[in-house]
């Protein structure tokens, strides 16, 4: 088994936000099985990015070229994922679609984990992200993480509910072997 490196994703522009957190977590557990990562944070993407990356400017964007460059060195990414207003964040969407298209995330490995302040921990927006990223080729690990009630579950880099804390090492023993 190849150790490549791994991208983590954290799936919001929004300043302080709990996926920061979540993706700190998942850093540091690949870390100490001696596996490189590389946070790709979104809240770090040109301000102007969604006219200046898109469409007929495609690839004439030099800072949003840089997360297209990093995104080509990795093989496989763990993207953390708030819910935004049932579904997830539209930086998310608009960044895929900045992407180079169609191979940026095709035959990836990818992993899926959401995030709420209720209950569901994203279950909506994971599927929506699972549809695109299939449409897009990529392979989506089937163990998704649905973290509810976050704030509640997560203090001080660590998880305070055992059985979420059991879950994200399950799925992260699942996407070493993926």
């Amino acid at each position: 088994m190849s150790k490549n490196k791994i991208g983590i994703i954290i799936g919001t522009n929004r300043n302080l936000a709990f996926s920061e957190q979540i993706a700190a977590y998942y850093q540091k557990q690949l870390e100490e099985k001696d596996f490189e990562t590389e946070k790709i944070n979104l809240k770090d993407l040109p301000a102007d990015f969604a006219f200046t990356a898109l469409y007929e400017n495609a690839g004439k964007n030099p800072e949003f070229q840089k997360f297209q460059t990093v995104l080509d060195t990795l093989d496989k990414i763990i993207f953390i994922v708030p819910e935004y207003n049932g579904s997830y964040p539209g930086v998310v969407k608009t960044w895929i679609d900045g992407l180079r298209h169609p191979d940026s995330l095709s035959y990836k490995k990818i992993a899926l984990v959401g995030l709420s302040s209720g209950m569901l921990g994203n279950a909506v927006g994971l599927s929506h992200l699972s549809d695109v990223l299939s449409y897009l080729n990529a392979n989506v690990l089937g163990l998704r993480i649905k973290l509810g009630n976050i704030s509640q579950h997560f203090s001080e880099g660590k998880f305070t509910n055992e059985t979420y804390r059991q879950f994200v090492d399950k799925q992260i023993k699942l996407f070493i072997d993926f």
